[in-house]
């Protein structure tokens, strides 16, 4: 049985709305306006949270890295340490987003990329700490989160079973509250690569709610596919124009976008409705006209013996099924049967 998890006030698993999740990253660009605007968007387009990414630069990367030239039309800074840093917000700011999301009702996830920022975000209470793809085998970072007492979103993106099997292990051992989501870990690619069967594998294994973190081309068919295989949580890239510069934006969502989709997943689910097959009202007049009966093929005479000649099948299907045919015959007619006459049970003996 696959366990529910609690993300602010909603359940996260089966039986339960898909919990969709804007992910706005680093589409703000540094500019905290600009993500303010992004939770206000996002908040327009019904998603159930936003979620952000927190990183300690100097606990990011070697320094070698740091330093190297990065010039590209993405880049933020002379190099990659200046880029990075001019797209990190100042704790203050943190604080500001908490609060921001708070009094907007929205839940705000985020994903910290090492223990320091892991450590910092406990300290403002975030609904859910998501695990990059990056970090699946940062057991070290897992072991931190995993005690953190908050729901925990693992990303599967460029990793093998083996190693999502060791990273649910590391974090089981100090919480049950997990979600896994399977993603493809490139911005963006085309749907064809998706791969959605990797939900029902991953389904399987874990008994996890699982769901889908998205990078693919603009679009629906993706997401709404994996809601359909069970996906119980969805997440895209979420920005305001997806021409903006930054690594992200082309991989994302505008408004208009996440609105239609959060529209159609409300659909979908509300068509998925119950796995128990039974005929509904709405079905019985139709099953009535379209439906087969037994008939009579001839005049039949009051106590005539039945013969598999009197009778045929037509509609409507207001009488016997023709299943009943081999019992009908060899039995007395209790009244005279006109020729085309539907037939009921009390007609015989």
């Amino acid at each position: 049985m696959m366990k529910n998890v609690r993300i602010g006030n909603k359940n996260v698993g089966e039986k339960n709305p898909c919990y969709i999740i804007a992910e706005i990253g680093l589409n703000h660009n540094g500019d905290i306006n600009l993500a303010k605007k992004l939770i206000d968007e996002a908040i327009n387009a019904g998603v159930d949270s936003v979620k952000f990414q927190k990183r300690s630069i100097p606990d990011l990367l070697i320094k070698e890295m740091l330093d190297k030239p990065y010039s590209g039309p993405n880049s933020f800074g002379s190099t990659y340490g200046e880029h990075r840093n001019f797209l990190e917000f100042s704790n203050d700011q943190w604080y500001e987003i908490n609060q921001y999301c708070k009094d907007k009702k929205i839940d705000l996830i985020v994903s910290p990329w090492d223990i320091p920022s892991a450590n910092f975000l406990d300290t403002i209470s975030v609904a859910a700490i998501k695990i990059a793809s990056a970090d699946v085998t940062n057991i070290p970072l897992l072991a931190c989160i995993a005690k953190k007492d908050r729901p925990v979103i693992l990303s599967t993106g460029m990793s093998n079973l083996e190693e999502i099997d060791e990273a649910v292990s590391v974090l089981s051992h100090d919480t049950k509250n997990i979600i896994i989501l399977h993603c493809i870990s490139a911005y963006p690619f085309d749907s064809k690569l998706a791969n959605l069967n990797v939900i029902k594998t991953l389904k399987n294994r874990y008994p996890y709610p699982i769901g889908y973190s998205g990078h693919e081309k603009s679009g629906m068919v993706v997401s709404l596919g994996a809601v359909a295989l069970g996906a119980c949580v969805i997440e895209r890239h979420f920005t305001l124009d997806h021409t903006l510069k930054g690594p992200d934006h082309a991989a994302s969502l505008e408004p208009d976008g996440m609105r239609n989709l959060v529209t159609a997943i409300r659909k979908l689910e509300e068509s998925l409705g119950s796995p128990e097959k039974k005929i509904l009202d709405i079905e019985l007049p139709i099953r009535e006209k379209l439906g087969k009966s037994i008939v009579s093929a001839k005049y039949i005479k009051k106590g005539q013996v039945i013969r598999e000649s009197d009778l045929t099948v037509k509609g409507p299907g207001s009488g016997l099924k023709p299943k009943f045919i081999p019992e009908i015959i060899g039995k007395k007619a209790k009244t005279d049967i006109p020729e085309d006459a539907i037939l009921q049970r009390d007609l015989f003996d």
